[in-house]
Parts: C-alpha cells; sequence; structure tokens
C-alpha cells in the first residue's frame, strides 16, 4: 500500500527516484541535504517506501504526541525534545542500528529548515558508533528528483570525509537555495 501511495505521488508530481541498487544503503546513517521545506518530507517519504527501506527519522517531539503522533510515529518517527541537551538520543540512535540490521536513520544534518551556519554532526558520531556506513540522500527540486549520491563507510578523518560529503552536495538544489548553507563544519 506504501508503495503505491508513492509511487502514486511521484507521478503526479512529476518526481522520479534515482537509486542503483538500494540494498547497498541498509544500515546506514542516511543524511538528508539540502533541507530547506516541509516538502522534503513527503519526497522522502515517497522515495524510502519506494525503494522498501524501513526508515526512523528524527522530528521534533511536538509531531510524535497528540492526533497527528500516530501517524508521524508509524512513518517511522522518533520525537526529539531539543529543550534537553544530552537526551542519549546518540545512544539510542546507535543501539537502534547495532540491533536491526536492515534499518537506515534518516538525519536532516541541518537540523532545521531555516538557514544555519554550520551542519550538525551527530550523525557522523552515530555512523562510526554503530560502525554503519553513512549514505547521502538527496531531493533536488530543480530535476525534481529524489535519490542517494554515494554511500560509505567512515574513514575517521573528520575533515577529509566532510569534505567529501560537501564535494558531492555541491550540485544539488533544494527548493529555497536562500535557505541552504553547504559549510557543513
Amino acid at each position: 500500500m506504501k508503495k503505491l501511495c508513492a509511487r502514486l505521488f511521484f507521478f503526479l508530481s512529476g518526481w522520479k527516484l534515482k537509486v542503483d541498487d538500494y540494498q547497498q544503503y541498509i544500515p546506514s546513517v542516511m543524511i538528508a541535504a539540502p533541507h530547506t521545506s516541509n516538502w522534503d518530507f513527503p519526497y522522502s517519504l515517497a522515495a524510502f517506501w519506494l525503494m522498501g527501506i524501513p526508515v526512523r527519522y528524527f522530528i521534533k517531539d511536538v509531531y510524535t504526541k497528540g492526533p497527528w503522533g500516530y501517524f508521524f510515529r508509524w512513518t517511522g518517527a522518533i520525537g526529539v525534545n531539543r529543550s534537553k541537551k544530552g537526551s542519549g538520543l546518540t545512544d539510542y540512535a546507535i543501539s537502534l542500528l547495532r540491533t536491526q540490521k536492515d534499518l537506515v536513520i534518516l538525519v536532516p544534518a541541518e537540523g532545521t529548515r531555516s538557514r544555519v551556519e554550520k551542519w550538525r554532526t551527530g550523525f557522523y558520531t552515530i555512523a562510526t558508533e554503530a560502525k554503519v556506513n553513512i549514505s547521502l540522500g538527496y531531493l533536488d527540486y530543480s530535476l525534481k528528483e529524489a535519490g542517494i549520491l554515494d554511500c560509505f563507510t567512515p574513514s575517521g578523518v573528520f575533515a577529509e570525509d566532510m569534505e567529501r560529503i560537501q564535494a558531492f552536495y555541491k550540485p544539488i538544489h533544494g527548493k529555497f537555495p536562500e535557505k541552504y548553507n553547504q559549510k557543513i563544519y
């Protein structure tokens, strides 16, 4: 049912999925960039449903409560209380990846749809501690294309890995390019 809904959504909106062998991305921490619009959510979710990849993603905890809470949790949401520092979110994500080998955790590295000075780098810690790959998910609004740019094992040399990631995202256009800052760290 999810795959059918996703296929219909992509068809009606004129979007396409550009992925080779999606099995190579499981398990992984997937970065989602650029993240500049609320529309990123339905397009990303549809892409995962089309690929048949079980995904979990971080979202403000207000969305996982109340009347819409069930829907967001059903789609893979992990509620985050951003006012509490040190809430164990990183450890929880690491634990999920260690115990569920068919999982992808989607992390919007910017942490918000607004422009930021630099990316959050918790995705790197999660991937290295859980010993999984980092996959580079994207939505290119200029091409109406969703896909995965690359997948790699973190080298342990943070600066080199971040430069590599930045190079991959350079040609990608978010819905609102002025809200996107490619400066990773």
